[in-house]
């Protein structure tokens, strides 16, 4: 990690996207492949837990890089200009979510080749406005608790759960007290709730009527605010040069010890009724830790190919259920729907990779980079 008055730069955080945005392509595509009735291996464990912890890995490292430029624009200039951040987080998060949305609202269940065989249509004739409400106030998951999502949007829920991550911290970390934390606990949760009673009492035709217990849970099984939290506390580590702890957890031997037994968890299954996500979170916090700030990091994911499709990450994650379902339809429709399973796969993850790293890629230059470079306007800080 390098630091100047105005730069912030961690090597390998591109790769880290990278890993995190290709284990939820591969959940998803074996997803897909069972919503079409096709031959999968979604039940195999590795593959459907890789969505949930691919998304779990995003969320540590937008814990740690969030919480470390808040730190260094604190540390800079004596306070964090909260208006200016939140510009900036709408400018790389917004115009990408609105797309998506009003595509999968709007358009895609117009074009057969988009609709998955899961009942798209007449589920979106159900409940439309209410739904809609909760994604266009970027409460994606909180409109998919109380009314569902369209399929091709499904993955925006984590979009909402990473907003309201920064609704809270700038302000936890402005001032980091005892204090500031209960009053903006209070305040966010008083906010959540009276969104869960206005639409749960008074607008209604909720999935869960008459079952808030199961509504409350359904809500903090996703918001994964110890996830974000853990990731903030290895920036922590960093920014404040806690070395005799870094030391530790630097060595060799331990990064050996630790990605060993991660490995060991990840290929038998490991699981912990209740913090499996945030037991995981730990090994992602510690890799995160090693890769963008151990100069002697035993893992090196600074490779131009793997460092570009970390860029385009974001893209990646929102257009791959998408044109993985565009996917299918043109392999069914171009071979027919009797082929081989494994010729089937040799033709779908090419596929349904290279439409979504296109897509991704065309969007991130001509769409997302526009509103990107208006983020310098409100930068404090240039960061990479």
């Amino acid at each position: 990690m390098s630091k100047s008055s105005n730069t912030v730069y961690f090597p390998n955080l591109n790769g880290v996207r990278f890993i995190a945005a290709f284990s939820v392509l591969i959940h998803h595509i074996e997803q897909v492949k069972e919503v079409f009735k096709i031959p999968h291996f979604y039940d195999y464990h590795l593959i459907k837990s890789m969505g949930k912890l691919g998304v779990d890995l995003f969320f540590v490292l937008s814990g740690f890089l969030i919480t470390y430029l808040l730190l260094h624009e604190k540390g800079r200039f004596g306070a964090i200009n909260t208006r200016d951040f939140y510009i900036r987080r709408i400018l790389r998060i917004w115009p990408l979510y609105f797309l998506i949305v009003i595509l999968a609202f709007f358009v895609f269940p117009h074009i057969p080749f988009f609709v998955a065989p899961n009942n798209e249509i007449s589920f979106m004739a159900h409940n439309f406005y209410e739904r809609l409400s909760l994604f266009l106030i970027v409460l994606p998951n909180i409109g998919f608790i109380l009314y569902g999502s369209p399929y091709l949007s499904a993955q925006t829920w984590s979009i909402g759960v990473e907003e309201q991550f920064y609704y809270l911290w700038p302000w936890i970390i402005q001032h980091l007290s005892w204090k500031r934390l209960l009053i903006t606990l209070t305040v966010f949760s008083l906010g959540t709730f009276g969104v869960f009673y206005i639409y749960y009492y008074w607008v209604g035709n909720t999935f869960y009527a008459n079952n808030v217990p199961e509504i409350i849970r359904f809500f903090f099984s996703q918001f994964r605010i110890l996830t974000l939290v853990t990731g903030g506390g290895c920036a922590m580590l960093v920014y404040y040069r806690k070395e005799k702890i870094l030391n530790v957890l630097f060595r060799k031997d331990v990064q050996i010890v630790v990605y060993g037994l991660l490995l060991f968890c990840l290929a038998t299954g490991v699981h912990i009724n209740h913090v499996n996500l945030e037991f995981y979170g730990l090994f992602f916090a510690y890799f995160i830790l090693n890769v963008s700030s151990n100069p002697r990091s035993i893992v090196n994911l600074e490779y131009g190919w793997i460092s570009y499709l970390g860029k385009i990450s974001y893209g990646l994650y929102i257009y791959q259920t998408a044109f993985i379902v565009l996917s299918v339809h043109l392999i069914q429709w171009a071979f027919g729907k009797d082929l081989p399973h494994l010729t089937f796969n040799l033709i779908l993850y090419p596929l349904a990779t290279f439409l979504t790293v296109g897509v991704s890629s065309l969007s991130y230059h001509y769409f997302e980079k526009p509103f990107l470079k208006l983020k310098e306007r409100f930068s404090s800080h240039s960061t990479t």
